[in-house]
């Protein structure tokens, strides 16, 4: 391969949605044009798919690529991944979450693709699954460890894991923040009165917020459990985003008795905007990696309250830029809520401390740079070997 001939890298993710989606497409969009030609393949699209299109990548749907474990569909998935390589000639692909991070780095060996790379953003275990069940998934994991050549990991937290459950070797990894959207609203009187007029709540109403995907993972039944706790009965809680978890949620919801206290927002496009109208960011979540979320809220100005799983410790440190809970206990989720609800002096402090902390460091050029070093490297070591 000449030198000058542009590498072609394919990204692999389950969802081409917010999360995953998000990060694996605002890192590639500052690549040279002139060195790098990027293919999206996804087993579903969405808004991402129009703004990677309109920036010159190439998007390919496969609808067997699905995110709930279906062994017809992950056979054909496997199969049609692996001639999507095959086809492509690609001399990197780079897979993220853990479905397309399994079928796509299989796919990528079984086609002799020069470099694999993977994204842990997050695990497909943790610690509220049946042992076996989790046993299964590291052991997957360190399979696939054998074939892949640079393993990236979002927060120090995801990487000390990947690391201790041998998931990488200590050559092969680097760490690497999320990418979080440029845009920010800092949150002022006039930012929160539009926010909150947007969402139709009043000034004077105490409200929690979070944004995320309604499912098992984000735990929508414990920060339920949260609001019905609190001491501030007149608070109100709004969940941005969608998920498999709506119908049952807005059930919970129902019986717990907080139909006038909570509301289900849907997906927006405008969640910077919104951010404001929080006092209060809770994040309920059994697992994570490092939510864009988080660092969204962090950078607005609102104080976080977030459990402690993966890498969310890198951003929230206990009593300085936020406030930690255990996953799971939705106790002691309320009494940091309510905590922060009744000392506004000390969750100033801590939106503060979180601005700062959230800083420019997850930004779209940062994370460009390794994806540049990482992807070259197939590059150099080609050229070294002709």
């Amino acid at each position: 391969m000449a030198g000058s001939e542009r590498i072609e890298v394919a990204q692999i993710v389950t969802r081409f949605i917010a999360g995953a989606g998000g990060v694996a497409l605002r890192g590639v969009l500052p690549l040279d044009p002139d060195r790098y030609h990027i293919t999206i393949i996804t087993g579903q699209g969405g808004p991402l798919t129009d703004r990677a299109e309109a920036a010159g990548l190439r998007v390919l749907i496969e609808p067997s690529l699905v995110s709930p474990l279906s062994p017809r569909d992950d056979r054909r998935a496997l199969r049609r991944l692996t001639e999507l390589c095959v086809s492509g000639k690609y001399d990197v692909v780079h897979t993220h979450s853990a479905k397309a991070g399994a079928l796509g780095r299989l796919a990528a060996h079984r086609a002799s693709v020069g470099q694999i790379v993977h994204t842990y953003h997050g695990f497909p275990f943790h610690e509220f699954q049946n042992p076996l069940r989790r046993g299964a998934y590291v052991a997957i994991e360190r399979r696939l460890a054998r074939i892949t050549d640079t393993v990236l990991a979002i927060g120090s937290g995801v990487a000390t894991e990947a690391l201790r459950r041998g998931l990488a070797t200590p050559s092969k990894l680097r760490t690497i923040a999320p990418v979080v959207e440029a845009v920010t609203v800092p949150k002022t009187a006039a930012s929160r009165a539009a926010a909150r007029a947007e969402l139709g709540i009043g000034p004077d109403t105490p409200l929690v917020g979070t944004v995320g995907r309604i499912d098992y993972q984000k735990a929508p039944e414990h920060l339920i459990a949260a609001m019905a706790a609190l001491r501030h009965t007149e608070a109100m809680a709004v969940w941005i985003g969608s998920g498999p978890g709506d119908r049952e949620a807005a059930e919970l919801v129902r019986r717990a008795g907080l139909s006038t206290r909570f509301v289900f927002a849907g997906e927006r496009s405008d969640v910077a905007r919104l951010l404001p109208a929080f006092d209060v960011f809770a994040m309920a979540s059994r697992y994570e990696g490092l939510p864009c979320a988080v660092v969204e809220a962090m950078r607005c100005g609102v104080p976080v309250v977030a459990t402690a799983v993966n890498s969310v410790p890198d951003l929230v440190v206990p009593g300085e830029s936020g406030v930690l809970v255990p996953p799971g206990r939705p106790e002691l989720l309320a009494d940091a809520i309510d905590d922060l609800l009744d000392d506004p002096a000390k969750a100033d402090r801590l939106a503060g401390r979180g601005r700062i902390s959230a800083g420019s460091t997850f930004d779209a050029e940062g994370l460009a740079e390794v994806l540049d070093q990482v992807y070259s490297g197939h590059r150099r070591a080609e050229l070294v070997a002709s």
